[in-house]
């Protein structure tokens, strides 16, 4: 049976589990197209701030399932190619997502499981959590981004050894490089993502969303191009009821109640 993908909410954080424990929580197209579909009704839920990726169980994600690998080789080319944008959709979707988009890695997450950790905006992992570019051990290539992530993370010379030797690398040593934004203590990374996530829900939202959009847009612009984008935003943010009532609670000397 294929993997599935369990929503639940934890107050504003809505919590995306892969559920396939058997499998170590392969990627389906069943669970991929599940999490598009959540993602895109949490958008137009104000009482959504923030989302939690994750996977059941001591695993987070192994990837793709090799045995569907397998069949869709003998489908043709075009099976194949139709599960590849299916998955790229659900990472394009995430990281152009204007909500928070947390990561919570138990275990390993491994392949396409690791692509899905890089398009999140933070991750969170447990002290002993692996994670490892699996494609070379079966003759593949990277997906989900994975390259396109690394490399804006790490030095290419350790990007490179990842992919070219398929081994594991700890949560510590990726947490020194500030790809691992926290690391919990085992079988507890679940309740630092959440912790982390109902402070990002406190905040204001449109200033969370507009903050990703510059952060992201900046690689690509000049100075000048970024000051302007800069300039813009802000002025926008200080003219938003959320602007008023941040400057007003700090001056107040109490908690903002944002919207």
């Amino acid at each position: 049976m294929p993997s599935e993908l369990i929503t639940e909410r934890r107050g504003a954080t809505l919590v995306l589990t892969i559920s396939d424990p058997p499998t170590r929580n392969t990627l389906s197209a069943q669970a991929i197209a599940a999490g598009i579909e959540a993602l895109g009704a949490a958008e137009s839920n104000d009482e959504v701030r923030a989302v939690v990726l994750r996977g059941e169980g001591a695993t987070f994600c192994a990837g793709g399932n090799l045995n569907g690998l397998l069949e869709r080789r003998a489908a043709g080319r075009e099976a194949q190619r139709q599960m590849l944008e299916h998955l790229h959709h659900f990472v394009a979707t995430i990281r152009a997502y204007p909500k928070p988009v947390l990561a919570s890695i138990e275990g390993t997450a491994a392949g396409a499981g690791f692509s899905l950790a890089l398009a999140c905006d933070l991750v969170v992992a447990a002290v002993n959590a692996r994670f490892v570019m699996s494609y070379a051990r079966v003759g593949l290539t990277p997906d989900g981004g994975a390259t396109w992530g690394l490399v804006r993370a790490l030095p290419r010379a350790l990007v490179l050894k990842m992919v070219w030797l398929g081994e594991p690398v700890s949560a510590e040593m990726l947490h020194s490089h500030g790809l691992v934004t926290a690391i919990a203590p085992a079988g507890r990374a679940i309740d630092e993502t959440l912790r982390i996530a109902d402070r990002l829900a406190a905040m204001a939202p449109n200033a969370i969303a507009v903050a990703k959009e510059l952060i992201d847009q900046a690689p690509g612009h000049t100075l000048s191009e970024q000051l302007e984008a800069e300039r813009d935003r802000f002025i926008e943010s200080l003219f938003h009821r959320n602007g008023e009532e941040g400057l007003k609670a700090f001056l107040a000397k109490r908690a903002p109640r944002f919207s």
